[in-house]
């Protein structure tokens, strides 16, 4: 706006200029004129008047030249100046910001057709101008409802322009101490004002003006960055960077790895086993009718382990879907404890394992609960415990009443005298196929690695809490807390 203003001055001082060249000319033609007229008399004046006479007519003659000449001087300026000022003004105004200005002159010559031509030039740059406003608001809010972090750096790596996102994650960055900043190269300072995470992506673009797409770790989180440089007329100018946080999606991947990962564990030595034993079948290597039935049993027992890591699979894929259907009723927990302990007896015996039910006089009611899901996480909490203790040892289940925080709930607790967790991989036992990966040892009757977290998500549906408390050589308790009331 500043050159159009320019222009309008250079502009007028040109005319400006020409006016009074006009005017100087019109003063010395009024002048002629009079000259001409007072040779043609002058002559006869002589002769008839004396020489006061003619010294007077040649000042009132000046006079009159002179009144006339700038007359016609000053007619001549205002029509010509006027237009040219209001130009000038309307110029002005422009280059303040007020593009609604227009110039009104009526005339049909040249300065006429200059004032129709900067009215029409202001109407198209407010036009414009409007135009642009409304793209910049336009993209300013989709900025500002981005979810993803957008930065804009100039070509020395200030930040130029950012969304509300990007801002926060610029403050969050600003203090961060980064692993690879102990080791800082004359590279990693250059642009010192980047955050260290995009310190070298910045780097890489600035020099190779390419777009750039890359994963970076800020302490526990990872962020996907995809920065581009920002050219003009084959000029690197500066980059924008988009930032999102893909911390849980990094996460997920490395949990769908490690599931193909535990899976393929956990079935590989039963299809071994059913394979093995049932080629020696087929080719008649086993003679004895005795050791024919032994190894029917093995592959019996295999495929029911299949076939309750199917059956687990696909239980903990519904909760997490949260398609799982619950009979929520009113039930008396004290029934459950009791028809499980009844269960297991039997099989703890076996083992030579002692078995213990520590139950209250009166029952153990609750408004909602599925009693069916309830005895699958007590019967898989007490799978675990005879499987981890040794002969000799016990394992107690117990149910009461418990007040947490003024709200009544009904406390269950499974604890075993085994061989216990090891105190840091206590937060993790609730993890799909946690045994898989543990320094538990598997026996032939191993779990599938699937029932613990069953179990917390089924707690979970029930609106309840489960804590473990243990440590390596002193057994496990699982402690259950379901609420009395009804969910809400």
């Amino acid at each position: 706006m500043s050159l159009w203003h320019r222009s309008i001055g250079k502009l007028y001082r040109s005319v400006v200029g020409k006016l009074w060249a006009t005017i100087m000319l019109l003063v010395a033609v009024v002048l002629l004129i009079v000259g001409v007229f007072l040779l043609q008399y002058v002559d006869i004046w002589f002769k008839e008047n004396n020489t006061h006479q003619v010294k007077v007519l040649f000042v009132v003659t000046a006079i009159i030249g002179f009144l006339l000449s700038t007359f016609f001087a000053f007619f001549l300026s205002k029509k010509i100046q006027q237009p040219l000022l209001q130009l000038k003004d309307a110029a002005v105004s422009i280059s303040q910001g007020n593009y609604t200005t227009r110039v009104h002159i009526r005339s049909s010559d040249e300065i006429g057709e200059l004032a129709d031509t900067f009215n029409h030039m202001t109407e198209q740059l407010n036009k414009l101008i409007h135009d642009i406003n409304h793209e910049k608001n336009h993209l300013a809010s989709i900025l500002r409802s981005m979810g993803d972090s957008v930065i804009t750096f100039d070509a020395e790596g200030k930040v130029i322009l950012t969304n509300p996102v990007g801002h926060l994650l610029i403050n969050q960055w600003s203090g961060v101490e980064l692993a690879w900043q102990e080791d800082e190269s004359e590279s990693s300072t250059a642009y010192s004002e980047v955050p260290m995470p995009l310190r070298e992506l910045f780097q890489r673009v600035m020099e190779e003006g390419r777009d750039v797409t890359d994963k970076v770790h800020v302490l526990s989180s990872v962020w996907s960055v995809v920065m581009a440089p920002l050219q003009s007329k084959d000029v690197i100018r500066g980059a924008v960077a988009v930032i999102r946080n893909v911390t849980e999606e990094h996460k997920l991947e490395k949990l769908r790895r490690d599931f193909v990962a535990n899976i393929s564990h956990e079935i590989r030595t039963p299809l071994s086993m059913l394979q093995g034993y049932s080629e020696a079948l087929l080719d008649d290597i086993v003679v004895s009718e005795e050791d024919r039935k032994e190894l029917v049993q093995v592959i019996y027992d295999e495929s029911l382990r299949m076939g309750r890591l199917v059956n687990d699979f696909l239980d903990i894929a519904r909760m997490e879907a949260g398609h799982v259907d619950m009979n929520f009723q009113e039930i008396d927990l004290a029934h459950v404890l009791k028809r499980v302990h009844r269960k297991f007896q039997v099989y703890a015996k076996e083992r030579e394992v002692r078995l213990v039910a520590d139950l209250p006089n009166e029952s153990l009611l609750v408004k909602e609960a599925d009693e069916d899901r309830l005895e699958q996480v007590l019967t898989n909490l007490l799978d675990n415990a005879l499987r981890h203790t040794p002969s000799g040892k016990s394992i107690t289940i117990s149910g009461q009443h418990a007040n947490v925080n003024g709200r009544q709930y009904v406390e269950l607790r499974v604890r075993d005298e085994g061989q216990g967790i090891p105190t840091e991989d206590v937060p993790f036992i609730f993890e799909r196929f946690y045994k898989a990966d543990k320094a538990r040892k598997r026996g032939s009757s191993s779990g599938t690695g699937l029932g613990l977290a069953i179990v917390k998500n089924l707690i979970d549906l029930h609106q309840g809490r489960i804590v473990v408390e243990s440590s390596s050589g002193t057994g496990t308790s699982f402690t259950i807390l379901l609420p009395v009331e009804a969910h809400q």
